[in-house]
């Protein structure tokens, strides 16, 4: 059976972005954007922006605006291109850029950012982590949440098939099935909403600077604002 937005909202109390650090004052002023939305806002076009958009990020971007000043477009370092046109199943590894870069994402339990703050390529880094409201997302956004059961962003260790059937709204979701097969904080990997989640100051509970498990600060908590 499929899951509800309410039932979602009580098994996940908490959803988890993984931002680049120094960021939070940006995503404040200008709301959580999808890499397509930060390009829209840092009016990039032609080339440069093909490049970011639709192909392979081995490396982070940074870019520049005249009055919204600095920003970085995170890396795509856990995915890679020869895997990736091995598991697509219908969709082109350029649409596969296109449809992710669209979307902002978040992590459904606290493993799995932790997961990613010790893989190898963030490990030494320094990443804002932000602790949203779920009830209160899903009450304002549940018509424009999808669900997926994989890593999206990711095509290391036996990278499993994914295409156009991969996210899910709520109603369409194989909520029980996953659930049955690997357990609840496996029944879902992610979240991904389209283009930005504008209200994300009505949403997060707390912004913390992080490396690996240590918490290095605590930028912002809801109960102080």
């Amino acid at each position: 059976m499929a899951i509800t937005p309410e039932e979602f909202a009580e098994h996940y109390p908490k959803l988890y972005h993984m931002a680049e650090m120094g960021s939070w004052d940006s995503i404040l002023a200008n709301g959580l954007l999808s890499t397509t939305a930060l390009l829209d806002l840092f009016e990039i076009t032609g080339d440069l922006r093909d490049a970011i958009e639709l192909r392979h990020r081995p490396e982070s971007v940074p870019i520049i605006h005249p009055a919204h000043g600095h920003a970085t477009i995170r890396d795509q370092k856990p995915m890679r291109e020869s895997a990736l046109k091995a598991c697509l199943t219908d969709m082109t590894p350029r649409q596969w850029y296109r449809f992710l870069n669209g979307r902002v994402f978040f992590w459904v339990t606290a493993e799995r950012v932790r997961a990613l703050l010790n893989a190898r390529a963030y490990r030494d880094q320094r990443h804002t982590v932000i602790t949203i409201d779920t009830r209160t997302f899903v009450d304002r956004h549940a018509n424009r949440i999808l669900l997926s059961p994989i890593n999206s962003g990711s095509t290391i260790y036996k990278p499993v098939e994914r295409g156009t059937g991969t996210f899910r709204p709520f109603g369409e979701y194989p909520f029980d099935e996953r659930r049955n097969a690997r357990g609840l904080a496996n029944a879902i990997a992610e979240v991904a909403v389209e283009y930005a989640v504008h209200d994300i100051r009505d949403l997060a509970l707390k912004v913390e600077l992080r490396q690996r498990d240590r918490i290095l600060d605590v930028v912002f908590r809801a109960q102080d604002h």
